[in-house]
């Protein structure tokens, strides 16, 4: 693979610091890059930090989305179509007000998008990692004329989507949410994505870094089995209740961006959880009497159930789209 530029995508999880620590052994000059979507636990951006001081390797690039385009396109949107729909002036007023960058690239993909990301919807891991990712590293390497071998940490065992994935795949590096122009031109550039740990077991992984002496992320020792956005769209039950008894203030601030979110959409309401999902209520929601305040759908109601056992109905709520086919989170690993 002489001539090619080797690039590791590195998030703080096991798989993809297994992943580096590959390249690494493989001893190819390589890149490695970070995208920071600002809904990490602090030991991860710890564990990114700190992976090229214990190895010798690399540094590693961190990238940011930035959405003030965005963000200014979605201003003039509201500004003119709004008053049209018959949206109440004041709700017009207080969201030209909010719809501006607040540096936290999460945030700020929803107040674009006016709602969060879902399992049906997952437009986080394109916009939030594999876009900044290709524009500020990929794109310059390739309208250089490079070639680019993608590493990816991912592994078959991990869900029935990953399952059948090759190790080696010729791919078009341009995130499926970029204009088609874009993606017609990067069909014809040369990419590969590249998955070294795709036969491996999650012991196999944890056993490599341990001979390098890398220690693992710290919440790996609480009991959670997947790092990166803190929490995922996609969090299990047993998680959700970890992060909201030892780290309520992480469900703070959850719940101070759905009553922002909430305050630039049309509806009124937005929750980090689909209200779809309701494990309480299976399809009560479609009722006209559904109570759809934030005390009812949002985060800390979420929280609260996660407490339960059976008796409020034992429902991994978010684990169905685990296994969705052909989505960016489980063809790029981007997200562990």
């Amino acid at each position: 693979m002489s001539g090619f530029a080797h690039l590791v995508s590195v998030s703080g999880g096991k798989d993809s610091t297994a992943t580096y620590l590959r390249a690494m052994e493989r001893g190819l000059p390589f890149q490695a890059v970070f995208a920071d979507t600002g809904n990490e636990h602090e030991a991860t951006y710890d564990a990114v930090r700190r992976l090229p001081q214990l190895t010798g390797g690399p540094d590693i690039i961190w990238v940011k989305a930035d959405f003030t385009e965005k963000l200014a396109r979605k201003r003039e949107y509201v500004a003119r179509r709004w008053p049209m729909e018959g949206v109440p002036d004041a709700k017009v007023q207080m969201a030209l007000a909010l719809l501006h960058p607040t540096g936290v690239p999460f945030l700020d993909l929803c107040l674009w998008k006016t709602r969060f990301p879902s399992a049906k919807t997952r437009f986080c891991t394109d916009e939030l990692k594999i876009s900044p990712m290709f524009h500020d590293v990929q794109r310059p390497l390739l309208e250089a004329g490079r070639k680019l071998i993608s590493w990816q940490g991912v592994r078959a065992a991990e869900s029935i989507a990953r399952s059948d994935l090759p190790r080696l795949q010729r791919i078009n590096p341009v995130p499926h949410s970029l204009p088609k122009a874009l993606q017609d031109l990067g069909a014809q550039w040369v990419a590969y994505a590249y998955r070294p740990l795709i036969s491996w077991s999650v012991e196999d992984v944890f056993a490599y870094a341990d001979r390098f002496g890398i220690p693992r992320n710290f919440l790996y020792a609480l009991g959670f089995t997947r790092v990166g956005c803190f929490p995922c769209v996609m969090c299990r039950k047993e998680e959700m209740r970890l992060i909201g008894t030892r780290f309520p203030e992480h469900v703070d601030r959850l719940a101070n961006w759905e009553a922002l979110v909430s305050d630039v959409s049309k509806r009124g309401n937005s929750t980090f959880f689909n209200v779809t999902d309701d494990p309480l209520l299976a399809n009560g929601w479609q009722s006209d009497d559904y109570d759809w305040s934030l005390s009812r759908t949002g985060i800390r109601a979420r929280v609260e159930w996660s407490k339960t056992s059976r008796g409020g109905l034992q429902y991994d709520a978010f684990l169905a789209a685990a296994e969705n086919i052909g989505t960016s989170c489980n063809e790029w690993g981007a997200c562990e």
